[in-house]
């Protein structure tokens, strides 16, 4: 069968930044969030660094195509103009940036993660998680688990925000690479923690289910997460996975956040 996919994406500063540091983009083939960290406008430069390296992917996709192999090469050249920039500004030497993606050709579909943005898939009526955060406490409770033992809850929560992997410009920054399978009623969100901090699974699953348009949905989310204190910047992509004929024809790409001011 032949699929296609309806997106859209918002980005917002939240309520207690003075920048936005998030960068999205949605387009036909490819959908990503980036959340940029590393002081004032290190972390603007390194999100929209990377949307900006990977967008071009929205067009070369193809049928046939190594989807995995091409995302995970795009995103080691996004990581490498990184690197360029850190040389070119050494005041940007702290900068770095999250990254999920996901590259589409027909029903097959590679999902690339670093970092604590995540990647939800809503399918026959339940939410299920596809990233894991490449935080601290998440690596010591896999630990703890492979040993049999139980993590320090106060050592865990202590750790919860410090990234132990992230994209910026220097080597062996792998990402988290997979092909999935998409089915058509699959609808997939890709957040920054923005969103996923301050609003809980159970809330998040209640708004995808809600909201049949992904542009209201996208508004919903980000509505919500400023409701509940908006304490970081807060970035959204939806994609529905639809009948080819029922695609809204040529759409234009959606980019958001530090990436749409660059």
């Amino acid at each position: 069968m032949n699929v296609a996919i309806r997106y859209a994406a918002g980005s917002d500063i939240g309520c207690n930044r003075e920048n936005n540091e998030d960068s999205g983009y949605a387009g036909a083939r490819l959908i990503a969030v980036a959340d940029g960290m590393g002081g004032y406008a290190g972390g603007e430069v390194a999100s929209s660094t990377v949307i900006g390296s990977l967008r071009s992917l929205d067009a070369d996709a193809r049928q046939g195509d190594d989807l995995v192999d091409m995302l995970g090469r795009a995103v080691a050249e996004a990581n490498e103009k990184l690197r360029i920039v850190r040389e070119e500004r050494p005041d940007l030497s702290r900068m770095g940036t999250t990254l999920t993606a996901m590259l589409w050709s027909g029903e097959s579909v590679a999902l690339a993660h670093v970092g604590d943005s995540r990647g939800y898939l809503l399918r026959d009526g339940e939410l299920f998680q596809m990233t894991q955060d490449h935080t601290m406490d998440e690596l010591l409770k896999a630990e703890a688990e492979q040993a049999g033992q139980q993590a320090d809850p106060a050592e865990t929560s202590r750790l919860s925000h410090v990234l132990y992997r992230v994209l910026d410009g220097r080597e062996d920054r792998e990402p988290d690479l997979r092909l999935r399978e998409a089915r058509l009623g699959d609808r997939y969100l890709l957040c920054s923690d923005g969103l996923s901090g301050p609003v809980d699974a159970q809330r998040i699953y209640e708004i995808l289910s809600a909201e049949a348009d992904p542009r209201r949905a996208v508004d919903r989310l980000i509505a919500q997460a400023r409701d509940n204190g908006g304490p970081d910047n807060i970035t959204a992509v939806i994609a529905d996975v639809v009948e080819a004929e029922h695609a809204r024809g040529a759409e234009p790409p959606v980019v958001v956040g530090a990436a749409a001011q660059a």
